[in-house]
């Protein structure tokens, strides 16, 4: 069963990430990644500013073939960067494990990736192959895109996510316990009952979405 993951990755631990320097623009969305032979041709926007250095910076890569300017618009630029992938670790970690990538965006901060693998095998093997090659690898969300109930969160509605959320935030599953479900309650305006409903409702839908084969499940606040 597929997976879609989110990651964070900082710019200096992958190729693509120190040939676009976001030294020399603002910021930097991956628009699609188009394999030619032995390159990899990647489509992206740099958006305004985009200082005259960017350019240079890019073409100095010695596995960088050419770039060029595709679009002009007021507010961002499309370009074209023929490039030979295969000294990128992350972008390899990903292909070997059948890895999809489905978007990517760069600022100065880092880099945030969404990409499909084929099961949750595929994704933890990607994982080990990116800490071998000593990529910081960050996970920021999973979720299992062909089960249309289990949606982003694990199968969890809006109510139960808030719940989860603030009881870990406040401590309340910390040893000892950090608030208690009174204080909960208090924050969402019901009552104790209620709130420890929604929190036990809350546990056993993650568990069924996370842990075990998803099956149908009906959603309670």
């Amino acid at each position: 069963m597929s997976v879609i993951t989110e990651i964070r990755v900082p710019p200096d631990d992958f190729e693509l990430g120190q040939i676009l320097s976001l030294e020399h623009a603002s910021a930097v969305e991956l628009e699609t990644l188009v394999p030619s032979g032995g390159a990899t041709v990647p489509l992206f926007w740099v958006y305004e500013p985009v200082e005259n250095g960017f350019l240079d910076t890019v073409e100095r890569y010695p596995t960088v073939n050419s770039v060029t300017e595709m679009d002009v618009f007021e507010d961002r630029t499309l370009f074209k960067l023929d490039w030979d992938a295969t000294q990128d670790h992350l972008f390899e970690c990903v292909l070997e494990n059948d890895g999809q990538i489905l978007g990517a965006t760069g600022s100065a901060e880092g880099w945030n990736f969404e990409i499909r693998f084929s099961d949750r095998e595929g994704l933890s093997q990607c994982q080990d192959c990116c800490e071998d090659a000593r990529i910081s690898l960050k996970i920021t969300r999973i979720y299992n895109p062909t089960d249309p109930e289990a949606g982003p969160w694990y199968g969890l509605s809006e109510p139960q996510r808030e719940a989860l959320t603030l009881a870990v935030q406040m401590g309340y599953y910390d040893i000892p316990r950090g608030c208690t479900t009174a204080e909960l309650a208090n924050e969402f305006g019901i009552s104790d009952q209620a709130v420890t409903e929604r929190l036990r409702r809350a546990v056993g839908t993650f568990g069924r979405y996370a842990l075990l084969t998803p099956e149908p499940a009906t959603q309670m606040d």
